[in-house]
């Protein structure tokens, strides 16, 4: 991909510090982007951050109550589809780092509208209102692998032809392009990540690991797909934190990096481990019809992140096992989600139990 043509402020590969700045974060309140405010406060003691977060399902200010009195952090509830809203806080920022999505691919099989409202048009709100903003040094949209499709053998490059498997991967895809378009043809200055599969503390439970964590402390049934074979690279999310903010200080202007961690597992086995990291019986495992165009494996080639000197430090077999303790050691935080949400208990019936 050739690097796009910028005439915004800042150098067009790296050459940029957060120092003095202040960033609009999209989607705070939910998993990385909760644990990108808390690293970018740590590591950036002059840097402002605004989080811009509608507090949908996934969106939770229990998240950030460590940090929500620090004077450098401030939250604005709202959506990024909002307009007037939108423009009035791009205009005081110095730097966009948008993460807010619809992320579940199950969810996006029941309901492929909201992924595109959402994951495209939401985007291409913050892209205008950025465009028409003088003072924005840079956008960084947070992608994700999926929009490459699936692969049986070999590692995708930043250049490779998308094929979204899933409304949630095509959603992403667009808004990739469309991010990148607006690089081509506006010169707005804009940065793409495309991480792997992430895990941490602060995950919304509906996801693999969160899910399977928690069935296991409640003695439940893990509703895993097919046979258990499908391939995921897994990346903590201390990581992709730290690949984001790698992007943002050294990245060339037009361009996407792939964020990998070379850490490919079978769901299976990342299912016993969670189990055995717990104690729990390896028989809770249950195995369920398959998810609709299921990808088998994503890989991908990240040399050219790691030109930029970003490494993976975490090692998985601790993170994961640090991770499931957090959820162990943790359970008002996602029991308060599992036995009180509606929209959690909804779409667990509508979906994981008719397929059991």
């Amino acid at each position: 991909m050739a690097e796009a043509k910028t005439g915004r402020a800042g150098a067009g590969r790296g050459g940029r510090t957060l120092r003095d700045k202040t960033l609009l974060v999209t989607g705070g309140a939910g998993f990385i982007g909760s644990n990108f405010i808390r690293f970018l406060l740590r590591r950036h003691p002059r840097t402002r951050l605004v989080n811009l977060d509608k507090l949908t399902y996934a969106g939770n200010p229990d998240n950030l109550r460590d940090v929500e009195r620090d004077p450098r952090y401030r939250f604005v509830k709202g959506d990024i589809r909002d307009r007037k809203l939108v423009d009035r806080l791009i205009g005081r920022v110095q730097g966009v780092v948008h993460f807010a999505a619809e992320t579940h691919v199950d969810r996006s099989i029941l309901d492929a509208g909201e992924f595109v409202l959402t994951d495209v048009h939401g985007t291409f709100t913050l892209l205008e209102a950025a465009r028409r903003a003088p003072g924005v040094e840079f956008f960084l949209h947070v992608s994700t692998d999926e929009v490459y499709g699936s692969r049986r053998s070999g590692f995708f490059r930043e250049d490779d032809s998308f094929h979204p498997s899933s409304p949630y991967a095509a959603s992403k895809a667009g808004a990739d392009r469309l991010a990148f378009a607006y690089c081509v043809t506006y010169g707005l200055p804009v940065l793409i990540v495309r991480p792997s599969n992430n895990f941490g503390p602060y995950q919304y439970p509906e996801k693999f690991i969160p899910l399977f964590a928690t069935n296991a402390l409640e003695g439940k049934s893990l509703p895993l797909y097919g046979k258990g074979r499908n391939v995921r690279d897994w990346l903590y999310v201390e990581d992709c934190c730290r690949a984001v903010e790698t992007v943002i200080l050294k990245g060339a202007f037009g361009e996407a990096y792939n964020a990998g961690a070379g850490n490919e597992e079978k769901n299976i086995d990342v299912a016993r481990t969670i189990l055995d990291t717990l104690g729990r019986p390896r028989s809770l495992i249950t195995f369920v019809p398959d998810r609709l165009g299921h990808d088998w494996r994503y890989a991908l080639d990240c040399r050219k992140l790691r030109a930029l000197g970003w490494r993976p430090e975490a090692r998985f077999g601790e993170a994961l096992r640090r991770t499931v303790l957090w959820y162990r050691d943790n359970p008002a935080w996602w029991r308060k989600i599992k036995e009180k949400s509606r929209d959690f208990k909804a779409f667990s019936r509508a979906y994981y139990k008719k397929r059991a």
